[in-house]
């Protein structure tokens, strides 16, 4: 049998079921995208809230991609499974929930007029976005189309119909946080907007309506949600709970919404009660910084060392006892020379947490993934920290400096043919896409073998003013990349 509302009842195994009025909570959500990680962080938060009595209302969500078809969320009543599965505080965690927080789902190619009455629910409060960072752009073009063609027309379209419907009252307002991966993303969004409204000729008071009683808030989401399970996990899903369900996702434990936001804001965002990883302040970049540096600058140092060990996925290599060690040596450099400071205590748990995500048996996170613009991946994580670690001291950051030898050994795999790259390890050649590796295999067959090390991070070409040219870490790095040159296990 398939999910739906009739057999709510029958469902057993302690799986979390939705309230049994969950139909008569308000939409307050207008949202932008039916992915799964906004199924998986922003409806999961709104689910959580309401089953806790907390938020109370629901989500209408704008399908603007693929077909005009909501077909597999009406034969579910809009009803979905999420299945989270991983490590929690070092501990395995593996909990079913079924999702009631959406509504309806309406297609913006089929259904734009009913999509513009939804401006004119008074309950409405929020709107949510993750359109991909290529939707944030701007496109000038008439928001009276029936639809607009871009997200940021689309939005603007619904924010003038409600701007109509309510003689801009102040009350009539939103909360809009967009979800994209991008800095600053509620701000570049809100600039566009204020360009297509003067493109499109809309009067100075909708504008003023817009920029004072609208809340935009950058926010940064973190959470992976791989969608749904392969077919085996389907099978052994469905015999195991009674049910099968076309929506179904699994995610890890791990979870983070930071929102900028003000009093008001927090107040309208009360799902921010039903659980840790909902952080709504009004600054960000803490959050930022913990995930650039401890996550995904750990990542980077890490990479090019797991797949010298012929390590595949990142939780094979930190179930290595000695890769592992390796791991947590590496987190203790960066957070001695986090640029941005922060309490022990708070970057010791990200820490923490991080070894679980890490660690999470359920997620098959490719290395050779990790690698792809290595280079990029240096300059933008690791450089930063670099530069803080010398304000503090002479002395070298060994486990970061094992990080770099492994990975100038790493470039050495590079092969270029037919203008492409790939990374030969063990005679099985990876795609490969750095967009520095000309300048880098350049420097390889120009340099002698032991004097790498000062080339690559001396140049201005790969590194531009940044360049970490600091004489006592280029010698520990060359140290290192000798060792490894060698066959020697530097870990």
């Amino acid at each position: 049998m398939k999910l739906s509302n009739k057999i709510l009842p029958q469902i057993k195994n302690n799986i979390e079921l939705p309230l049994a009025n969950y139909k008569d909570l308000p939409v307050k959500v207008l949202q932008f995208g039916t992915g799964v990680l906004l199924r998986g962080l922003p409806d999961y938060f709104i689910d959580k809230a309401n089953k806790q009595g907390v938020f109370n209302g629901r989500v209408v969500v704008i399908k603007s991609t693929g077909a005009n078809k909501t077909d597999a969320f009406a034969e579910q009543d809009n009803l979905y499974t999420v299945w989270v599965k991983g490590i929690k505080d070092q501990q395995p965690m593996d909990e079913i929930s079924i999702n009631s927080s959406i509504s309806h789902v309406l297609t913006a190619n089929g259904q734009w007029p009913e999509i513009l009455q939804e401006a004119a629910n008074p309950d409405l409060k929020v709107v949510i976005s993750n359109t991909t960072e290529v939707g944030i752009q701007l496109v000038n073009e008439d928001i009276h189309q029936s639809p607009p063609a871009s997200f940021p027309a689309k939005l603007l379209a619904v924010l003038y119909r409600r701007y109509q419907t309510f003689n801009s009252s102040s009350e009539s307002g939103l909360v809009i946080i967009p979800t994209e991966l991008l800095p600053d993303n509620a701000t570049i969004l809100k600039s566009i907007l204020v360009k297509l409204c003067r493109y499109n000729k809309l009067e100075p008071a909708f504008e003023a309506w817009l920029l004072e009683h609208n809340s935009f808030c950058n926010s940064l989401v973190d959470r992976i949600v791989p969608g749904k399970p392969d077919n085996a996990e389907v099978q052994r899903f469905e015999e195991a709970n009674g049910y099968g369900d076309d929506l179904l996702i699994v995610a890890e434990p791990y979870t983070l919404w930071a929102i900028e936001g003000d009093e008001r804001v927090k107040a309208i965002l009360s799902f921010e009660q039903a659980d840790e990883g909902v952080v709504v302040t009004p600054d960000i970049e803490i959050h930022r910084e913990l995930k650039l540096r401890l996550l995904n600058g750990t990542h980077t140092l890490t990479c090019a060392m797991a797949l010298l060990l012929n390590f595949d996925y990142v939780n094979q290599a930190t179930a290595d006892t000695d890769f592992a060690r390796f791991m947590n040596s590496i987190l203790a450099d960066v957070r001695l020379a986090m640029p941005y400071k922060t309490d022990k205590e708070t970057m010791e748990a990200f820490s923490a947490k991080v070894v679980d995500r890490f660690s999470n048996p359920y997620i098959k996170h490719l290395w050779v993934n990790i690698a792809q613009q290595y280079t990029t991946k240096i300059g933008t994580r690791v450089l930063p920290l670099l530069h803080q670690h010398f304000k503090q001291t002479e002395e070298v950051p060994q486990n970061i400096a094992k990080g770099l030898a492994a990975y100038l050994f790493l470039m050495t795999k590079i092969v270029e043919q037919d203008g492409k790259c790939s990374l030969e390890i063990n005679g099985v050649k990876h795609v490969f896409t750095d967009e520095k590796a000309g300048v880098l295999t350049a420097i390889y067959s120009s340099c002698s073998p032991d004097s790498i090390a000062a080339y690559v991070f001396t140049s201005e070409e790969l590194w531009g003013a940044d360049k970490p040219a600091y004489p006592a870490l280029i010698n520990e790095v060359q140290k290192y990349l000798d060792e490894i040159a060698a066959g020697k296990v530097i870990i």
